[in-house]
């Protein structure tokens, strides 16, 4: 605010400018490198994809998934199949018909069961009902 501050602003000195005037400033771009990480988005190679084996629940599935996956009705399918006939659906027969790995397969069936529907008979619940029904003191 002050007028001073501002003549001393405004005002040329002439000895910068000389000075300036001697300045040479060159400027050039750094030649263009490709990171090494710059592929990562694209992939390197065509995935290779096999048809899903799902006979009637084909609707309710992917068509197409890639080799060493399974889709979910897959998974339950041969999850089913080995509980139902383990000496027909083996581990090595499940890891051929369905391009997987042995020691995957391995593990599926190991870690993953699935579930099984069990109903009462009736007198059963029955017994349960009429244990309910009385107060507890």
């Amino acid at each position: 605010d002050s007028p001073e501050i501002k003549e001393e602003v405004l005002r040329k000195d002439d000895r910068f400018l000389t000075l300036l005037k001697d300045v040479y400033v060159e400027s050039r771009d750094p030649p263009v490198r490709v990171k090494d990480g710059g592929g990562e988005h694209l992939p390197c190679k065509q995935e290779e994809k096999r048809l899903t084996k799902l006979g009637h629940l084909e609707a309710l599935d992917v068509k197409k998934v890639p080799k060493g996956k399974i889709s979910i009705v897959e998974a339950l399918t041969l999850l089913n199949n080995h509980k139902l006939q383990p000496q027909i659906w083996t581990a090595e027969k499940i890891a051929a018909e369905y391009s997987l790995e042995l020691k995957e397969v391995n593990s599926l069936l190991e870690f993953f069961i699935p579930f099984t529907v069990q109903e009462f008979p009736k007198e059963t619940k029955k017994a349960i009902i009429s244990n309910k029904q009385k107060k507890l003191t």
